[in-house]
């Protein structure tokens, strides 16, 4: 199983959280949301905002190393998190880490995907054992650590912190009903837009990148503060720490 493009999920989106900008950034407005900020401040204090949250929710895709990431992931500053990942288009699986314990659970396509290079024999034997079943993991054995990392809302918005970001100010928008002011971003060649809630706490919004970017990214983030549900699933769950003991 390619754990490390779990893990990579997690860098991923602290990139994309975490964009620092290349354009000239004193653009003060003197009237209307954030006045006398330029885009940069205002960017700098949506990224502490975020990052003071203790809960929100991830949706949407991303690339890392030429791979697309589709996401919709409640996180918690506890360490849980409850939603679904998809790689490539190659299947997806559903993940919950409550207390100690990971739970996944993958559809065949995901689990055929990772099996490249096995015998189809082995394949066709994981699939039969596992496909759309719930299985269970300790948090802190070897094979969850970097699954359970991605869970905890402090590791993954780690790089958004302290970004010093150059964006300049757009227009005002509205993202899901709230009202918002876009911001932005230059990256080399790569251009991104961050929206930014001016009601209420000024939290991201989302992140697009313009098209043809090198590594493309269109995430939302809502649910600030919500609790994550992040229950253990219902019904026979399979423990992979037992499994060839």
């Amino acid at each position: 199983m390619r754990r490390t493009a779990l893990a990579a999920v997690c860098l991923a989106t602290a990139a994309a959280a975490g964009l620092t900008g290349c354009l000239p950034g004193a653009d003060a407005a003197p009237k209307g949301p954030f006045a006398g900020l330029s885009g940069g401040e205002i960017a700098d204090r949506a990224m502490k905002t975020t990052t003071k949250a203790s809960t929100l929710r991830m949706q949407g895709t991303l690339a890392d190393g030429g791979e697309d990431i589709k996401i919709d992931m409640a996180l918690s500053k506890k360490g849980e998190c409850a939603g679904t990942m998809g790689m490539g288009g190659k299947g997806s699986a559903d993940l919950i880490k409550s207390g100690d314990t990971v739970y996944m659970r993958y559809n065949e396509a995901f689990l055929r995907d990772q099996g490249k290079g096995e015998s189809k024999a082995d394949t066709d034997a994981v699939v039969n054992m596992m496909a759309d079943k719930w299985t269970k993991m300790a948090a802190t054995g070897k094979d969850a650590k970097d699954i359970a990392g991605f869970c905890d809302l402090d590791s993954v918005l780690a790089g958004a912190t302290d970004v010093n970001s150059d964006a300049t100010r757009g227009k005002t928008t509205t993202i899901d009903g709230t009202p918002a002011l876009t911001l932005h971003e230059k990256d080399g060649k790569d251009r991104y837009t961050l929206y930014v809630a001016t009601k209420g706490k000024p939290y991201l919004l989302r992140v697009d990148s313009s098209a043809g970017a090198k590594e493309p990214v269109h995430l939302s983030f809502r649910d600030y503060e919500k609790p994550v549900e992040a229950k253990k699933p219902a019904g026979k769950i399979i423990d992979l720490d037992t499994l060839g003991d």
